[in-house]
């Protein structure tokens, strides 16, 4: 049952850079996307392609997820892996850009790492 629990946590959170890939891909410049990282239509303008970038690596750190959750036992490592590279990426993110990421971010991978490692 844990195990399971684990595997929805890991989901929701793979999902959820699934949102963050198509909010900086595609909405980024579109009210959503300015609301989302309270931007004006002028930052993003500047800034749309490095925010592209960034969608694109949010879109990775999802696919690891989802091949870790597709894998089944032999994919703990994969699972860990990413959420580990989540939560560090979170942590950094809450240092330079917007402290709200360590509670977005961070602390689901956090738990979802702590959940997989009780399985163990």
């Amino acid at each position: 049952m844990g195990f399971l629990i684990a595997d929805i946590l890991v989901a929701l959170i793979a999902l959820l850079h699934v949102y963050i890939l198509v909010l900086e891909m595609f909405l980024w410049e579109k009210p959503a996307g300015l609301r989302a990282f309270r931007n004006t239509p002028e930052k993003a303008a500047l800034t749309r392609v490095l925010a592209a970038n960034q969608g694109l690596y949010n879109g990775f750190l999802a696919a690891g997820l989802v091949w870790g959750l597709v894998a089944g036992e032999a994919g703990l490592p994969i699972k860990l892996f990413f959420l580990v590279c989540i939560a560090i990426a979170g942590v950094f993110g809450a240092a330079t850009a917007a402290r709200k990421i360590l509670y977005i971010q961070t602390v689901p991978a956090f738990v979802a790492v702590i959940l997989l490692w009780l399985q163990i």
